[in-house]
């Protein structure tokens, strides 16, 4: 039988105080439970003591806790990075990972769509095509799942990357309600500023968010610096293509004061050229100052579509000739790779 109970975090903070007002609750009912849910350890209503046994009677009837049930979890050689594969209510499945970094933060990774509609030529996820999109409970849920185990030991999710499944500008309404949630001071607090958002190059919603007034890091999956390769590996360059995505990433710089990252996968022999790395240099300085843009250069991870990742020589000296033009780009080795 399905349960029919929305999930406590798919309901807005005015929601739960409304709520709590028609049952006579004083306002601060909805500070402690916000609170609970965002920095607290509790897994059920039932442990939230701080609250009267009748009120969290009446919330475990009215409520779901979570919109997520842990399925599985791996964790990478190094011990640090961990994914998590979560089903949601309907049977699907969504991944989240936790990122620690030597302890100084505590990145996650979310999805904001079941599977992913963009088929990317190198990535696994836009394989299996569009399940379809999460709800805003369904993304902050995510961050829920690392937080109460952080707590746990005086450590919070301090950073948060919309790089996971899914394409979120396809999914901008819940994407930009979960991002509000996360910075609400009432609730996670994490600062905007510590909050990246990747998309494929959906122009408008690149333009849409510039126009939030929330200085959010953005992140472009650019991959190429050509329309016939781009075209060749990301499908939805026939939609926006190469100068229409950095002419949007320039728009952003300019409106949030906020550079813009470019994520850029290393395929041997498609895109890993010193004259394509002098051509994506080219591109990215045709619109905009060198110090507006920063290159992530990513290994390929072997998987989808047979590519071939570049020998270590080769992906070092396109990184160099970007750098030699005054562009910052670093190459880095995924975290958690082995998972």
């Amino acid at each position: 039988m399905t349960d029919e109970r929305r999930a406590i975090s798919d309901l807005s903070a005015a929601d739960v105080a409304a709520w709590l007002l028609e049952r006579g609750e004083p306002r601060y009912r909805a500070r402690q439970i916000r609170r609970q849910l965002t920095h607290g350890t509790a897994r059920g209503f039932d442990e939230l003591t701080d609250l009267p046994i009748r009120l969290r009677e009446a919330l475990a009837v009215a409520f779901r806790w979570t919109t997520v049930e842990p399925v599985r979890e791996e964790a990478s050689a190094d011990g640090e990075t961990r994914k998590a594969l979560l089903e949601l209510r309907d049977g699907h499945h969504i991944e989240t990972v936790l990122m620690p970094h030597h302890g100084a933060r505590n990145a996650v990774c979310v999805s904001t769509q079941a599977g992913c509609p963009m088929a990317c030529a190198f990535c696994a996820t836009g394989e299996m095509g569009l399940v379809r999109n999460l709800s805003a409970g369904e993304i902050v849920d995510q961050i829920r799942h690392w937080q109460g185990e952080l707590a746990e030991r005086g450590e919070r999710v301090s950073h948060v990357v919309y790089m996971g499944m899914g394409e979120p500008f396809n999914n901008y309404d819940a994407t930009l309600a979960s991002a509000r949630a996360l910075i609400g001071p009432g609730a996670f607090g994490i600062s905007p500023r510590r909050l990246t958002v990747s998309t494929c190059g959906v122009v408008p919603g690149i333009d849409a968010l510039a126009k939030e007034g929330l200085p959010i890091n953005l992140a472009v999956s650019l991959h190429a610096p050509d329309d016939p390769t781009r075209a060749r590996i990301m499908p939805i360059n026939r939609k926006w293509g190469v100068e229409e995505v950095l002419a949007a990433a320039a728009r952003y710089v300019k409106r949030t004061k906020r550079r813009v990252t470019f994520e850029y996968v290393l395929l041997a022999g498609v895109n890993d050229s010193d004259a394509t790395a002098r051509a994506l240099a080219d591109a990215i300085q045709r619109h905009g100052p060198t110090k507006d843009a920063h290159v992530n250069l990513i290994p390929y991870n072997p998987g989808a579509g047979g590519f071939r990742r570049p020998p270590v020589e080769r992906m070092e000296r396109f990184a160099e000739v970007l750098q030699d033009r005054g562009i910052a780009a670093t190459l880095r080795i995924s975290k958690g790779q082995d998972i």
